[in-house]
């Protein structure tokens, strides 16, 4: 996890004279490139690290500046042991358990601060998903390839072979990104609609790919705006509606009717959100979603007719 890996790279350039990437790289299994970065990082939270070129190269914190225990404050280190604690509800982990020590050791009053709460975060996976977190997370440390069966939205199952790159949260569900051997490109996958999981013992060099660069290669081939739609929503559902949608684009009427423009990345789910407000919402624009909507209305009361 990145906190984790910053922190300890942050204690071992206090402890030691120089370290250079390529031995933080070993030391922490992540590439140069991910180092580069995490160098950024730890400047950009004012601890300053001054790099050297050549054989005796590497990295080192600025000559005459200390990390003073002070430096966090008892509500910082509050923060922090929230964000891991809803890691470690997440992963069952123990380390996390042994890094909130370390955390502490650092801090005055660190009894007070480890019960003084004042966010709790829950990333607590369903059962199956975390029936998978955890051998997954294992197959990423130790650069193992999984293989699984994969249910895509459209119903379609199909055998995956994967070099598991890490697990994130997003929209509160999990997900599994890594290169595929099926699709020979980097793919994200719905933890819930894993099946089969199976660890194999071949193991890979992991490509230089991060999180970041996965979800800009996301971003840039799906459109979120592509189909704009009117709707208008019965009084009965207005938390709901202000739950989904929101409290700003929402124009509430004299009757207590709610409408509001919304978009959707697909014809497919826009459909499959609407139809779950059932009888509680009416499409106003574009007329192909209406003719859809009506379709699907049609084979459904089909269904029922039989």
């Amino acid at each position: 996890m990145k906190l984790d890996r910053l922190l300890a790279i942050t204690m071992m350039l206090l402890n030691q004279p120089r370290v250079s990437a390529t031995d933080l790289a070993k030391r922490f299994e992540v590439s140069l490139r991910t180092i580069y970065r995490d160098m950024d990082a730890i400047n950009q939270a004012g601890i300053p690290i001054v790099s050297f070129a050549g054989s005796e190269g590497g990295y080192e914190i600025m000559q005459g500046y200390r990390l003073e225990k002070q430096v966090l404050s008892l509500e910082d280190f509050s923060s922090i042991c929230s964000a891991l604690r809803g890691v470690r509800s997440a992963t069952d982990h123990l380390e996390i358990d042994r890094l909130i020590e370390r955390i502490g050791a650092l801090m005055p009053g660190q009894k007070t601060a480890r019960n003084q709460t004042y966010v709790d975060l829950d990333f607590k996976p369903a059962p199956n998903d975390k029936a998978h977190m955890g051998p997954i997370h294992q197959a990423i440390k130790d650069r193992q390839y999984v293989s699984f069966t994969y249910l895509d939205n459209k119903g379609t199952e199909t055998e995956r072979k994967l070099e598991p790159m890490g697990l994130f949260l997003k929209g509160y569900t999990w997900y599994l990104y890594g290169y595929c051997l099926t699709r020979m490109d980097i793919r994200i996958f719905r933890l819930s609609r894993i099946g089969d999981l199976k660890i194999l013992t071949e193991h890979f060099v992991r490509r230089d790919f991060t999180l970041q660069d996965v979800e800009e290669q996301f971003m840039s081939r799906v459109d979120f705006k592509k189909l704009q739609v009117v709707l208008i929503f019965q009084p009965e559902i207005k938390t709901r509606v202000r739950d989904e949608f929101g409290f700003d684009q929402m124009i509430v009427s004299p009757d207590g009717t709610l409408s509001l423009t919304t978009y959707f990345s697909s014809m497919e789910r826009a459909i499959q959100k609407i139809l779950s407000y059932g009888c509680m919402v009416k499409v106003l624009e574009p007329p192909e979603l209406i003719s859809n909507i009506q379709h699907h209305i049609q084979m459904m009361a089909q269904l029922y007719e039989r």
